[in-house]
């Protein structure tokens, strides 16, 4: 954890860090924070309002930050100085309503600047450019639920960003993109960077066939030229080569040069639009001992990115799915329960008492087959329990009779 940032100290101490009062509540005295003689180490004092010092001790960063965190709960403020509120920075009032006209203007100018004649799909509030259809169009799950972070994601696909969606296994972040290509009629392909691919997979490779030597190409010139859309699987699993060939074509205009084949240089087709999913890069980097094998992805590359991190669903919107995959079959009551189920295996796996993630649509199947079983324990074995170790199994059970009287 970085240090706090030092304020303006006063003059008379030159090792004060902060100054926190409540401005509501004159008598609740005030915290100091100053640095400690000993080194990287902070020291505490609560001066009550009478000008008596109550508690005076010394903490590390991380205990000091767990205080700043309890302060702010509470409703101390920072001052710049013992006594002096903290002068607020020109145009603070002003931002805001500034940066609300400018979004506005934005908003405007995209429905203005679109090209005639072509066909749009609307994800929420945004237009998204339509395919030109095609096998590879994945197909529309009617089901799916869109979430409020969808419109922002579709707005950047509309504007030919590269997109990188970081989250645990069975998030959705695949699904996401792919149902957004479902409504605008566009082929997707997807290269999932399991350990076993290949630079050769990934940009092409001579062959020989019926005694003839060709070229074929990889999934990503593949995609560039014909504009499809390519999702990039689990990239913080990719081999350093593969990431490379990445950063030349993450610019929306970015060529790729083929060195195998002569040098040739490959135009990104207008349509063609580059996606890529991880489970630890970026916020998600504190579970990378949960993901065995991740690589650390550095700033020049992330940067290059916009960066969305997708989370489960909410039980709520979990059992809104559920409801609408299957109809009347699962009443409100069975949704929200598998639901609470559901969370309650990734609570589990969070705190690394499952190994594995459970996902939507494992959830899904799991249900589908207890429909078809009437009993969800049967239908557990061949969708859940079969997938995980027994001491995992084990433990989804007790949560599975937890929630449902299984002899009831």
């Amino acid at each position: 954890m970085s240090s706090p940032v030092p304020l303006h100290a006063p003059a008379h101490d030159s090792t004060l860090v902060g100054f926190y009062d409540h401005p509501d509540e004159a008598d609740g005295g005030h915290w100091v924070v100053s640095r400690s003689d000993r080194p990287h180490m902070y020291r505490i004092q609560h001066r009550r309002a009478d000008g008596e010092t109550d508690v005076d001790t010394v903490v590390d960063p991380d205990n000091l930050e767990a205080k700043l965190h309890k302060w702010r709960r509470e409703g101390f403020v920072r001052r710049a100085e013992a006594g002096q509120p903290a002068a607020e920075p020109a145009g603070r009032e002003h931002f805001m309503r500034d940066l609300r006209q400018a979004a506005a203007s934005a908003s405007n100018h995209d429905d203005e600047t679109r090209e005639d004649g072509k066909d749009y799909a609307r994800i929420g509030g945004v237009a998204v450019p339509t395919g030109s259809g095609g096998p590879l169009v994945p197909a529309v799950n009617a089901a799916y639920l869109f979430s409020a972070q969808a419109e922002n994601v579709a707005r950047d696909v509309a504007g030919n960003r590269r997109l990188l969606l970081i989250g645990h296994t069975g998030t959705g972040k695949t699904s996401l993109i792919e149902q957004i290509a479902a409504r605008a009629n566009q082929g997707v392909l997807r290269s999932n960077m399991n350990g076993q691919t290949t630079v050769g997979d990934f940009v092409g490779f001579w062959t020989v066939k019926g005694g003839e030597t060709i070229w074929i190409d990889g999934v990503l010139p593949a995609a560039m030229r014909a504009g499809l859309w390519l999702i990039v699987d689990e990239v913080d699993f990719a081999e350093p080569a593969i990431l490379a060939v990445l950063t030349a074509v993450l610019e929306p205009g970015g060529r790729l040069l083929l060195k195998e084949k002569g040098n040739e240089t490959v135009a990104p087709h207008p349509a063609f639009r580059l996606f890529a999913t991880a489970n630890a890069v970026g916020m998600m980097g504190r579970y990378r001992h949960l993901y065995q094998g991740a690589n650390l992805m550095n700033d020049a590359f992330l940067d290059r990115w916009r960066v969305y991190h997708v989370d489960y669903l909410s039980p709520a919107d979990e059992a809104q799915v559920l409801r609408q995959t299957f109809g009347e079959r699962v009443t409100a009551a069975m949704a929200d329960t598998l639901a609470a189920i559901a969370a309650a295996c990734r609570e589990a796996f969070l705190r690394e008492d499952l190994a594995g993630a459970f996902s939507t649509r494992r959830l899904l199947d799991w249900t589908e087959l207890m429909l078809h079983t009437g009993d969800p324990e049967t239908a557990a074995g061949p969708t859940i329990y079969a997938k995980v170790g027994a001491e995992d199994a084990e433990l989804i059970r007790g949560i599975v009779r937890h929630y449902i009287a299984l002899d009831g």
